[in-house]
């Protein structure tokens, strides 16, 4: 037995063994140390972020509201005559934009009326002639102070009847009536042929708001929890609802906000001033408008660059030696695709606006190569600083 264990084919088998394992031991030891060299050399792990500079600037919660121009009523004329007519001409059509003073209609007025007007001019000169006659007689003792005084009396009245038809443009023959304002023509209410009465309406004007004016023109409804937001002075921007004409808006303020729901639309009906005159905001004019409320000065950021998660809201921010640090911050106002926030940002570090949800604190950060879309994003300003 023994001589069999210790065979020298045996001992052959255990040899070949032996120096397979050295081998091996051998080689995976290289490895290692190849490896342990590397790690040590070699450029510790980052993150690819882009940043944007950051500063404090007045920033504004947006409200935003529907409505339609040239709503309110404040900014309507009705034209129309202070006697009975007959309309001989219509020189006006809808929606047609006039200035002050254009003519509007061609008018004759009722024989009647200009009856009334020839009577009180025949009036003022019969009195005006018998008062003369009275004080002649007066100094020559044939008159009575009481005499005199129901003569002057009478010319008194006469005159005033004489302005009144006066005032009325009362005329025989032909009359053109002109537009009293300047603005956009919203409705007509005659024809040619037509006899009016005394006061009815002709037409209907509304008015174009000038800069400066402060007429509501744009009738709006807004949600009754933003509406306790809005103050008179806030800025309005508007925007056709028009997919063709959204790059067009135009600028101005609110003027009134109501102080009840509207019954119909559960919403709280807020006026508007805007300078519409020359655009393409004509009246009836369905719109969408952006009020700035809550205006104050905070750290203006993009959306992208504000994270949450257990601990509150925070942004990165690239620190010397592009490390990247945390910053606690609380968002205040929000406009459109930015954010107004608060909290210890540095104006002179950048501010990290992609790459930011794969960072924690102290982290290495490299600058990303920026595509179109993160150029347009973010101004065309790219990596970490």
């Amino acid at each position: 037995m023994p001589e069999r264990l210790f065979s020298p084919r045996a001992a052959a088998y255990a040899l070949c063994a032996a120096g397979v394992l050295a081998a091996g031991a051998a080689l995976l030891g290289a490895r290692t140390a190849h490896a342990g060299s590397a790690g040590a050399t070699g450029p510790a792990p980052s993150v690819a972020v882009q940043v944007v500079p950051v500063s404090r600037k007045p920033v504004s919660q947006q409200v935003v509201a529907y409505g339609v121009v040239g709503a309110a009523g404040a900014n309507a004329v009705t034209v129309s005559l202070p006697y009975v007519a007959r309309v001989t001409r219509v020189l006006a059509q809808p929606g047609q934009t006039v200035a002050r003073g254009a003519a509007l209609f061609i008018v004759q007025a009722d024989p009647g009326a200009v009856v009334a007007f020839t009577q009180a001019q025949s009036a003022a000169t019969l009195a005006r002639g018998e008062l003369a006659r009275t004080q002649a007689l007066y100094r020559d003792g044939l008159a009575t102070q009481s005499q005199l005084a129901a003569a002057q009396k009478a010319l008194d009245d006469a005159r005033q009847a004489l302005a009144a038809q006066n005032t009325s443009g009362i005329a025989a023959g032909a009359k053109t009536v002109a537009a009293p304002v300047a603005g956009v023509v919203s409705q007509l209410a005659v024809t040619p042929g037509d006899q009016v009465q005394a006061g009815a309406a002709l037409a209907q004007l509304v008015g174009a708001n000038a800069a400066g004016a402060h007429v509501a023109n744009v009738s709006l409804g807004v949600e009754p929890a933003d509406a306790a937001t809005l103050r008179a002075g806030q800025r309005v921007v508007l925007h056709p609802l028009s997919a063709a004409q959204q790059s067009v808006q135009a600028q101005g303020q609110v003027v009134m906000v109501g102080a009840a729901v509207d019954a119909q639309s559960q919403l709280v009906n807020v006026g508007a001033s805007v300078p519409l005159a020359g655009t393409a905001f004509l009246p009836g004019t369905r719109v969408r408008a952006e009020i700035d409320t809550q205006t104050g000065t905070w750290w203006d950021v993009p959306r992208a660059a504000v994270l949450q998660d257990a601990h509150g809201q925070y942004v990165y921010q690239v620190m010397p030696g592009n490390k990247a640090h945390r910053v606690a911050v609380t968002v205040k106002v929000e406009h459109g695709g930015r954010y107004g926030v608060d909290g210890a940002l540095d104006a002179a570090r950048g501010l990290v606006v992609s790459g930011n949800y794969e960072l924690e604190d102290g982290m290495t950060v490299r600058a990303a190569k920026a595509d179109k879309a993160g150029q347009a994003d973010n101004g065309g300003q790219g990596g970490a600083q």
